[in-house]
């Protein structure tokens, strides 16, 4: 092979005579041969030349074969160099065991055939081009990976833009009063098909951040009852509007657990769908209900549909990544086979646990989600000041470079009484700021030129703690969230905002600014 005839071996013997007919060996083979007498004289001419192998004796008269592997292995210059002992002193197991575990690649004991010493070699270049050929591809698998998480970042950048513009547009339709029948269900299409593409969207995201651990938790003490109403409020019609009945068993005491607003909904938003998806008649059966007291007390969310069931062999894999109960061609059933796998994780993220059960195809399925609650010590008291105030008409600044987001933005802010000044680049963002004075600022991270971060520096340098930074960005990474803050934003929200959920931030927006 070329590659070997090229190889370079060092040679490593205090045996001038024994070192000449090694080399000789070696060369003949074709192999480029380098030589040394002593272990330091070894250690240097490794760390220059980095041969492919060195054929080191145990005995040298300066330190050991073992010494000089030792300081091989610990050195990142030398330690993917293959190493083979040699020696006619130490042939005792013992010794071998001890030349190998120090990190040695083989062992041969002198004297030894010189086919036997030429195969050594051939099998330790084999090795070590394996390893290269290993890492290089490591290398690559590891590049692509980086450039697979820019790639989505910025395609959730793209896709939350438009979908942001389609998602306010709709909600100023909403407000517009009376339409007829026809023009309402255009409405509703339009707004359930929003919500389900930008859903997609932040499942695909969100699955990449989990295979990459970095998906961090917001958590807060919360009453999960309440939590799961809103959600049922956005789902009913949704689960309904296939045709489907959807039975509801709520309890009437609250259960307040620690955990991420944001994520539950999520593991409630993917389960009802999921069994809404896998249903094509019938009902949808949700429960939550406590179980245990004081230190043992879970909430129990139970999720029951008469849909096509699981069968028993893709049971067992139900949570795992991109698995899917319908693998037929026409994938009449869509989505990406993430949602579980999303739930699976969040729910184990918040200390509990998610099993689901079926009695096969066609006898539906049922998915239960165990999550610790709060000892009766930790849950909060509510007073008045825990009752978020009523909309008041601000003075709000919106800076977006894209248009149809930038017009439908301000059209929906103008229809709930309030005053908007828009900017579509930082700069003028900033002149607007000091102009005005708003209460509000409304700010997308991807400008041109000056982007969201400088706006937010330039604001807080110049007004101060006066004003409310809001970043309204397609990106939605832990990074973002943490540059946002880190530049002076009060809030990071990620496109598409729905409208009540705007309308929701403005109002808790009360008070002074600042960190």
């Amino acid at each position: 092979m070329a590659e070997q005839r090229m190889a370079t071996v060092l040679n490593v013997n205090d045996d001038e005579a024994n070192r000449y007919l090694v080399n000789r060996i070696l060369e003949m083979s074709g192999y480029h041969v380098l030589e040394a007498a002593t272990g330091m004289a070894a250690l240097l001419m490794a760390e220059k030349h980095r041969p492919d192998v060195i054929v080191l004796d145990v005995k040298l008269p300066d330190i050991s074969g073992y010494e000089v592997c030792a300081r091989l292995r610990a050195n990142a210059a030398t330690s993917a160099i293959a190493v083979m002992h040699t020696s006619a002193t130490f042939i005792t197991p013992d010794k071998k065991v001890q030349g190998l575990e120090g990190g040695a690649d083989a062992y041969l004991t002198q004297p030894y055939e010189p086919s036997e010493l030429i195969a050594t070699v051939r099998s330790l270049l084999r090795l070590r081009h394996a390893e290269q050929q290993a890492r290089l591809r490591t290398d690559q698998l590891i590049e692509m990976d980086r450039r697979k998480d820019e790639f989505l970042a910025m395609l959730g950048h793209e896709l939350r833009n438009p979908l942001a513009a389609i998602m306010t547009a709709i909600g100023i339709l909403e407000r517009k009063g009376p339409v007829d029948t026809k023009e309402a269900r255009m409405h509703g299409i339009i707004q359930r098909q929003t919500h389900h593409l930008a859903r997609l969207v932040d499942d695909l995201l969100d699955v990449s951040r989990i295979t990459r651990g970095k998906v961090e938790l917001r958590k807060e003490p919360l009453d999960l009852a309440e939590s799961f109403q809103q959600v049922l409020s956005i789902l009913r019609p949704r689960v309904e509007g296939r045709g489907l009945k959807l039975e509801v068993r709520l309890p009437r005491a609250p259960l307040w657990l620690e955990g991420d607003a944001t994520r539950l909904e999520q593991i409630f938003t993917n389960l009802l769908d999921n069994a809404a998806k896998y249903t094509d008649q019938g009902t949808v059966f949700v429960e939550l209900l406590q179980e245990g007291v004081d230190g043992t007390a879970q909430a129990v969310l139970k999720v029951r549909d008469t849909g096509v069931g699981i069968p028993p062999e893709k049971l067992p894999g139900v949570f795992d990544l991109f698995s899917q109960v319908d693998t037929s061609l026409e994938r009449s059933r869509g989505g990406l086979g993430i949602g579980l796998t999303l739930v699976r994780t969040l729910v184990r993220m918040h200390g509990g646990s998610v099993e689901a059960t079926s009695g096969g195809y066609g006898e539906g399925s049922e998915f239960v989600v165990r999550l610790p609650l709060l000892p009766p010590e930790r849950i909060p008291v509510l007073s008045g000041a825990n009752v978020v105030e009523a909309r008041q008409a601000r003075r709000i600044l919106l800076v977006e470079d894209n248009s149809d987001a930038r017009q439908s933005m301000r059209e929906l802010l103008e229809l709930w009484g309030h005053q908007v000044a828009v900017a579509p680049d930082g700069v003028q963002g900033v002149e607007l700021a000091l102009a005005h004075a708003p209460d509000v600022a409304l700010v997308d991270i991807g400008l041109p030129g000056v982007d969201g971060y400088q706006v937010a520096q330039a604001l807080r340098a110049r007004v101060g703690n006066n004003i409310r930074l809001v970043a309204l960005t397609g990106y939605g990474e832990l990074e973002a969230h943490a540059l946002a803050l880190k530049a002076g934003f009060d809030l990071h929200v990620t496109k598409p905002v729905r409208p009540a959920d705007l309308e929701r931030i403005l109002s808790n927006l009360q008070g002074s600014s600042g960190p």
